[in-house]
């Protein structure tokens, strides 16, 4: 069980158990919504609606929770400092009752959430999935549209997830490749052909870095797509097997990878950075080459660092992927567009695909911080300390490991 679980589950139930003083305050809010869900037209399903008397009763239920509300608030406006002594709502048999007659108001806010939301929508989509054209009602609408281009929208919403996941997962092993060149400093050892070599690559990796993150991804869509295309067509090639060979889903795919890596670069180069310099010197001390404490004592600890600045990543390509519909990649947001051009309703259908990328970017969240938090927790014992006996055994193991 989660550790964090149990302390967040007893402050719940000690918020709903206890008398404290947000009692009034919260449940009027709550009765404030439950009277004007009352006061809302009744759907086609609304069980509520043979049953007008009852809801008259809830309905003036909630209206008496927020007058007694009021009342308290005047009482409190009226005795200042002696409302905790002299007022008749701080007394512990008032407070009890009013709490546990909150909950017959959260109840009655329930049901009317239910009857009118709930069944609302679900009386909203009968029409929308059975009509033959599109109604005129805004809610049925989206939902009609959302059904009848249900096609698009779920071939949208799986070329961003292939685009987001492939994407990200290429740009990590091109950042672990240009960070290390990022992060080259010339060694004693060292011959003439090593330190060109070093010096190129940190060179190229800067300017790698500040180009991709100083031009924004439509534009490099753009010149990564029309260029190919130039390219091939100098070579002699037809449009057909142009096509073939570069479509827009693969210039979409080489796009996000390659505006991934930069920033995933930087990522990871901050966590590297986190790691004590003792690290290092532990682990040179004990006779590991440059190459060999990167890649055995700081790159783990670094790319530990680094995991909430890479899991988001994951995240903003979802968002991000949104501008490759202007190459022609048939993701999420080509397919609105597609839906908005059949039925010439840009609102709606900009709606439902804010809805789809909300959903799945929390989704991407939920999975990327229990993630996050498991590797977290397996390298829990591992500090950034210099004279940590965690790291130094374990630059020992490294060394009699590259030693055997």
């Amino acid at each position: 069980m989660d550790a964090h679980a149990i302390p967040r589950r007893n402050r719940l139930v000690a918020f709903v158990l206890d008398d404290h003083r947000y009692v009034l305050l919260g449940t009027s809010v709550v009765a404030c919504l439950g009277m004007l869900l009352s006061s809302s037209p009744r759907p086609w399903f609304s069980f509520m609606y043979y049953a007008y008397p009852v809801e008259v009763v809830m309905y003036y239920l909630l209206f008496a929770w927020v007058c007694v509300s009021v009342a308290a608030l005047i009482s409190k406006a009226m005795l200042r400092e002696r409302y905790a002594q002299a007022s008749p709502f701080t007394r512990p048999p008032v407070k009890r009752a009013l709490r546990c007659t909150s909950y017959l108001m959260w109840a009655i806010t329930a049901v009317l959430i239910v009857d009118r939301v709930v069944m609302g929508l679900a009386s909203a989509w009968a029409v929308a999935t059975s009509v033959q054209s599109r109604p005129e009602d805004a809610l049925q609408s989206i939902l009609y549209m959302l059904w009848h281009g249900r096609d698009m929208f779920i071939t949208g919403i799986m070329t961003t997830i292939e685009l987001a996941v492939l994407g990200t997962v290429i740009a990590f092993f091109l950042a672990l490749l240009l960070v290390f060149c990022r992060i080259q400093t010339i060694d004693r050892p060292d011959n003439d052909l090593v330190r060109f070599l070093k010096v190129v690559g940190a060179w190229f990796a800067k300017v790698y870095s500040t180009v991709i993150r100083g031009t924004p991804m439509m534009v490099q869509a753009g010149i990564i797509y029309y260029g190919v295309i130039g390219i091939l067509r100098g070579t002699g090639m037809g449009t057909t097997e142009i096509n073939a060979l570069w479509s827009a889903f693969t210039a979409g795919l080489v796009t996000i990878s390659i505006n991934s890596t930069a920033y995933m670069m930087e990522v990871l180069r901050g966590g590297i950075e986190s790691v004590d310099i003792g690290q290092t010197e532990a682990a040179r001390s004990l006779g590991l080459s440059q190459w060999q404490a990167m890649r055995k004592v700081v790159f783990p600890q670094g790319i530990k660092f680094a995991i909430p600045g890479l899991s988001n990543e994951l995240v903003i390509n979802i968002k991000d992927s949104s501008v490759l519909s202007v190459i022609g990649t048939f993701d999420l947001m080509f397919a609105t567009n597609t839906v908005a051009g059949i039925y010439w309703q840009q609102l709606q259908a900009n709606m439902i695909a804010a809805v789809a990328y909300l959903i799945l970017t929390m989704v991407a969240t939920w999975l990327l911080n229990k993630l996050s938090r498991r590797l977290g927790g397996r390298g829990a014992g591992v500090t950034g300390m210099s004279d940590s006996t965690v790291n130094t055994e374990a630059a020992a193991a490294a060394a009699d490991q590259m030693g055997a």
